[in-house]
Order: structure tokens, then sequence, then C-alpha cells
């Protein structure tokens, strides 16, 4: 769904809590639809059992789910995963837990872990919203990225983007101290507002 695909009334647009969030469930995406190729659906059953985590209403044992004991960074929507098994390559003494929902995206990376032969890579396709909130301790991740999230272009759509205060202060409390955040976007205005939300 494109943000042209979304409604337009304003009855439908949530009202805010004290805090700054909406009082309906607020999401980290759009549910976009796409066709998973036959080598995606293959990575599936051959990459999902070891690399796909369930989404748990409890703290993840990030020990259990790499095997190992390394540094955790979190990615929120991958896309098709290219950056993300190429950073993950170059970094293989970190664990990446990356969150997505497209389905299709979830199979390429699936599909690159297998070709790359990645193991410090797992997949929680879920809404990362719901993930922070539940599933990630606070202070145990060494950095989160969040790498071109949808600019929601339109002006009256602008509430909807990702990056605002309130989910950054819910991401940065499950930050380590001395842990990093990185953002990024091709979108000028969003760029203008990340780095206000960042230095509040």
């Amino acid at each position: 769904m494109s943000e042209n695909d979304a409604p337009q009334n304003p009855a439908e647009q949530p009202s805010t809590t004290a805090d700054g969030w909406p009082k309906r469930a607020i999401r980290s995406f759009v549910r976009r639809t796409g066709r998973t190729t036959a080598g995606q659906a293959r990575a599936f059953e051959t990459q999902g059992p070891s690399v796909l985590l369930p989404y748990q209403a409890a703290p993840l044992d990030y020990k259990a789910a790499f095997g190992r004991d390394a540094p955790v960074i979190l990615e929120i929507g991958f896309g098709m995963g290219e950056a993300t098994a190429h950073i993950a390559a170059l970094m293989p003494e970190k664990n990446f837990l990356c969150c997505e929902v497209h389905t299709p995206g979830v199979g390429a990376l699936l599909k690159r872990i297998e070709e790359q032969k990645l193991t410090n890579i797992r997949i929680l396709q879920h809404d990362a919203v719901e993930a922070i909130d539940h599933m990630l301790p606070p202070d145990t991740l060494d950095g989160a990225h969040i790498f071109f999230p949808d600019p929601w272009h339109k002006t009256k759509h602008n509430k909807r983007r990702l990056i605002q205060s309130p989910l950054i202060a819910r991401l940065a409390a499950r930050l380590k101290p001395g842990a990093y955040l990185h953002a990024a976007t091709d979108w000028q205005p969003y760029a203008e507002q990340i780095l206000e939300v960042f230095s509040a």
C-alpha cells in the first residue's frame, strides 16, 4: 500500500495519548503486496527454521536466539536486505536482529543469507514497535539502524512517519550506554525532522 492508498478520512486518524502515542496501536510499517519468487520461497524452507524468530510478548534471550554472546544491532525495515547482508558480512563479530514485515523482502534476505553463508542475522517478521515494546530488554542493544523509512511526503501524512520522538525515546531506552543509532533518508524534509527528533 502506498501513501496514496492510505485512508484519507480524518476521522480515521487516531488521537494521541499524553506521551505522544496514538490511542490505537501504531505500526512501524505499511503493508505492501508483492510476489515471492521461487528462490525466496525455497529460502524460507531452508533458512527459515534457523533464522526466523517468532514474535513473543516476552524478553528475547539473545544468546539463545543467536547461539552466542555478541553485540546486538537492531535493524528496523530492511527492504530487500541487500544492505543488511552486506553490513553483516563486514561485521561477523556482531549479531543483527532485523525487523521486516514484507514477505518478499524477508525471503530475499533469507536467500542472501543462504548464498553468503551468513550466520549472524536473525529476522523478526513482525512490527518493530511491538518488538521493541515487548521483546527487547532495556540497555541491551549495541546499536540500531533505520535506513530509508517511508518518508510520507504529503504534509497531512507526516504524522505517520516512523522516526518520531515517542519511538526514539523507547528505542533509546533499549540502547546500552555508548551505543549508536544510525538513520538515513533521501528526503530532505524528513532528514530535517530526524535531526530535530535526535536533538531533542
